[in-house]
């Protein structure tokens, strides 16, 4: 267990309905202000954002979404995805490197919509066992309130 200051990787993922420049960075900025608030990550502690899209997403760059939110200093990095048989198409994948003092286990990943198939437990927001939506803390809160 660290407690000193650590660079960690938050994950997320999601899907776009098509293949437009609009949808593609609408998808994108949604994600990532979800992983921004999910965290109360500050625009400052990123080291860098690493995108993938799959080979069928190739209207815009998903790091438009990044600057459009101010993330522009971060070290932005757009890649293709590989093509895997059965894996989810138009999907967009997301590793935020972020400097924290939290552990891994204190980490919120986000999936959102179809890409929440791809790892159902970290299904954004979360549910609890009995299946309705949980709340959400504000995005103001306290890092604490969150755990």
């Amino acid at each position: 267990m660290s407690t000193g200051l650590a660079c960690r990787g938050v994950r997320g993922a999601t899907c776009v309905a098509e293949n437009t420049a609009a949808a593609i960075t609408a998808a994108t900025r949604e994600l990532l202000q979800a992983m921004l608030d999910a965290n109360a990550i500050v625009a400052e502690d990123i080291a860098s954002v690493l995108f993938a899209a799959t080979p069928d997403l190739d209207a815009a760059h998903p790091a438009t979404a990044a600057r459009e939110l101010g993330l522009g200093d971060a070290a932005l990095l757009c890649m293709t995805e590989i093509a895997v048989p059965g894996a989810p198409e138009r999907c967009i994948r997301i590793l935020l490197h972020w400097n924290t003092t939290r552990t891994q286990a204190e980490l919120e990943h986000v999936y959102l919509g179809r890409a929440a198939a791809l790892r159902p437990e970290r299904h954004w927001p979360r549910r609890p066992s009995g299946g309705a939506a949980a709340e959400t803390t504000p995005k103001s809160a306290a890092p604490e309130a969150r755990r």
